[in-house]
């Protein structure tokens, strides 16, 4: 008997339901987020970039900042990590279960390159599956730990992330207090040490950085509204800079805490919806109460401070601890919602949308740039923000429609039939096959 006999994907009967309702809840509110990266620029955390900074605009904005900055990404994270479990408890042919370590790590290396592709030629710089293949590999190594210590070193893993955001801010105040009372000394004609003058030109570049000028912005319009490959060539140097600098500094320490506490809370049965209304009343009280507590200190600063380089940078020291919380809190009330059986259609199709979530994922990004990018429809810039979301709330509807009806056909979605093929290097069966 070959490998491939015994370890095959898992089938329709081995998942996990409420595991595939919360990945398609995440996989839907993703796209609340990342519509501003695709459509506006500079816009994530200053919407005085562009887009618009009041009315239904700024509605909008604290409305994602309170409720799902980090928090539809964390469940995502939290997922992939149960999986890691999930996929790698199969028993393989051998003792040493090398045939299901090979298998796991043939499939983050196919992750990377559709990360890649992604990333590069799909122009999403915001795409996190390159992320994926590369901290699964390190999560991997932790997938034995016990609950207790998941949590514990996904918490030191958050305390480092902290630390160094807290590190980031203090710098950052330090350059702009320098710069400030240098400035003055200059207007004064008085004479600049070298350090004022480093730290004069390094706020400048801090402001140039954070703060999008209207030529700025008519500019990346411009830019985006060319052919296919000069978009490509546009977005090169940033996506460099996203898949390496951003990602160990960044992305590397949030996404492996994450993945750690999913494998956790797969170990705990929090994810399999099993555990009792109590006990799920409860995390959702004590998530939502230090998770919202804490963004709307965050949110309340960044908006009275007129959305300031320092308020958002000061956002940051408390980030972990706000969007972490509300994630539990969001987990919680999902598994209420599944145990309630209210609205099973409602749950039949976010399960669905959660089975397909590759190809939805990059269902997204291919709608996205269609409507934007000047190959499509050209509508980089052009909205406001509240706007965006009548795009969102348009694909929502189609994948919810649209994936249940697929499934009805096929056991994958399109990119999972792909990936599943690619990682047991043997085509998989696609269709249905009617009883």
């Amino acid at each position: 008997m070959t490998t491939q006999d015994l370890l095959k994907p898992t089938g329709n009967a081995e998942r996990i339901n409420s595991i595939d309702i919360i990945r398609g809840v995440a996989l839907l509110g993703i796209l609340l987020m990342n519509i501003t990266g695709f459509g506006l620029y500079k816009a994530y955390f200053n919407p005085l970039n562009s887009g618009g900074a009041n009315g239904l605009n700024l509605t909008v904005w604290w409305i994602n900042s309170m409720f799902f900055e980090g928090t539809m990404r964390g469940l995502f994270s939290m997922l992939f990590g149960a999986g890691i479990l999930l996929f790698t408890s199969r028993k393989s042919e051998n003792n040493t279960g090398s045939a299901v370590t090979d298998l796991f790590f043939r499939r983050l290396l196919w992750l990377l390159l559709f990360g890649v592709i992604h990333c590069y030629l799909l122009l999403w710089d915001g795409e996190i599956l390159y992320a994926y293949a590369l901290v699964g590999m390190f999560a991997f190594s932790f997938r034995h730990m016990n609950p207790k210590r998941l949590i514990i070193t996904a918490t030191v893993i958050l305390l480092i992330s902290t630390s160094l955001d807290i590190k980031d801010y203090y710098h950052t105040k330090h350059a702009y207090e320098t710069a400030t009372a240098a400035n003055l000394k200059k207007i004064k004609k008085e004479t600049l040490s070298q350090e004022e003058t480093k730290f004069i030109e390094e706020w400048d570049e801090k402001v140039k950085d954070e703060i999008a000028t209207p030529e700025q912005v008519k500019n990346e319009i411009a830019e985006r509204n060319k052919d296919y490959f000069s978009i490509v060539m546009h977005k090169a140097h940033e996506n460099e800079i996203i898949e390496s600098v951003y990602l160990y500094r960044y992305t590397f320490w949030d996404t492996l805490a994450m993945m750690l506490l999913g494998m956790a809370f797969l170990n705990l049965g929090i994810l399999k919806a099993i555990k009792s209304n109590r006990f799920y009343l409860i995390m959702a009280l004590v998530g939502y109460v230090i998770g919202l507590t804490t963004n709307y200190f965050e949110t309340s600063q960044i908006i009275s401070n007129n959305f300031s380089i320092m308020s958002i940078s000061k956002s940051f020291n408390t980030y972990q601890l706000g969007r972490v919380f509300t994630t539990i809190g969001h987990i919680a009330i999902i598994a209420l919602f599944i145990k309630s059986g209210w609205l099973l259609f409602l749950q039949k199709s976010l399960a669905a949308v959660g089975r397909m979530a590759f190809t939805n994922y990059i269902m997204h990004t291919i709608i996205c740039i269609t409507i934007f990018m000047g190959f499509g429809f050209g509508m980089y810039g052009k909205l406001q923000r509240y706007e965006l979301y009548y795009i969102v709330f348009s694909i929502w509807v189609f994948q919810l429609i649209v994936s249940p009806i697929w499934l009805r056909y096929f056991r994958f979605g399109p990119l999972e039939w792909m990936w599943r093929s690619l990682t047991y290097w043997q085509r998989q069966p696609f269709r249905n096959t009617r009883n």
